[in-house]
């Protein structure tokens, strides 16, 4: 297949990032006095930040605006971005062997533009990517396909053309849904991992073993 672009989700699937998010709400909620219901962390995976603020809000009936609870979680996950987070192994090496391909890339995230540039930056990283679009500035979360036709759309691909890197099993069926071409990424907060092989064009136990990737880019 002829790809045109490789839209990246970043955490879990680049970077080794999910065990902040998966007790980000849970801290922030201990912080307010109160107690998480589990299964919290099932609850808001899908979500945009904007959308898991509105979610905390309702459900734990916090006299606090969306922006402010946003603001409470970013502030809980920020030094965790800017100082200690890492890519998985072997991503550098995977993302230098795409650009010599000539394959652009961008990176599709649920998580803020400024954790991501922060962390890009502290790593070396920002260079392998053309362009950064979140599900807060879409305006969508990853249950819809939005994000996937943004990063389409800038880099003038179609569907057939474009190879979408997720970890998680919703964000894996949504892109596939919509007819882009998935490659699901191992990542052990995803619980779901036969039904993300079952829906996934390809899939990645690490990135130091990607030979099914580009056997499958390579055929006709």
């Amino acid at each position: 297949m002829k790809v045109k672009c490789a839209v990246f989700d970043f955490d879990g699937t680049l970077f080794d990032s999910m065990p902040i998010w998966d007790s980000a709400g849970e801290i922030y909620l201990h912080s307010l006095g109160k107690e998480p219901r589990p299964p919290l962390r099932d609850d808001i995976r899908a979500f945009s930040m904007h959308q898991t603020a509105c979610y905390l809000r309702k459900e734990y009936n916090l006299s606090l605006s969306p922006e402010q609870i946003m603001a409470g979680i970013n502030q809980t996950v920020e030094h965790f971005y800017t100082h200690e987070v890492l890519p998985k192994p072997g991503v550098i090496g995977f993302l230098e062997r795409m650009r010599q391909a000539h394959i652009p890339m961008c990176i599709a995230t649920a998580s803020d533009r400024c954790q991501i540039e922060a962390a890009l930056s502290r790593c070396g990283m920002e260079h392998y990517f053309e362009a950064v679009f979140t599900c807060s500035e879409v305006g969508h979360g990853k249950d819809e396909p939005e994000i996937f036709r943004k990063a389409m759309e800038y880099f003038d691909a179609d569907r057939s053309t474009t190879v979408v890197f997720e970890d998680a099993v919703h964000a894996v069926r949504t892109a596939k849904g919509d007819g882009f071409v998935t490659i699901a990424v191992f990542d052990s907060s995803e619980t779901q991992q036969e039904e993300i092989r079952r829906l996934s064009d390809c899939c990645l136990e690490d990135f130091e073993h990607t030979e099914e990737f580009w056997k499958l880019v390579s055929a006709e």
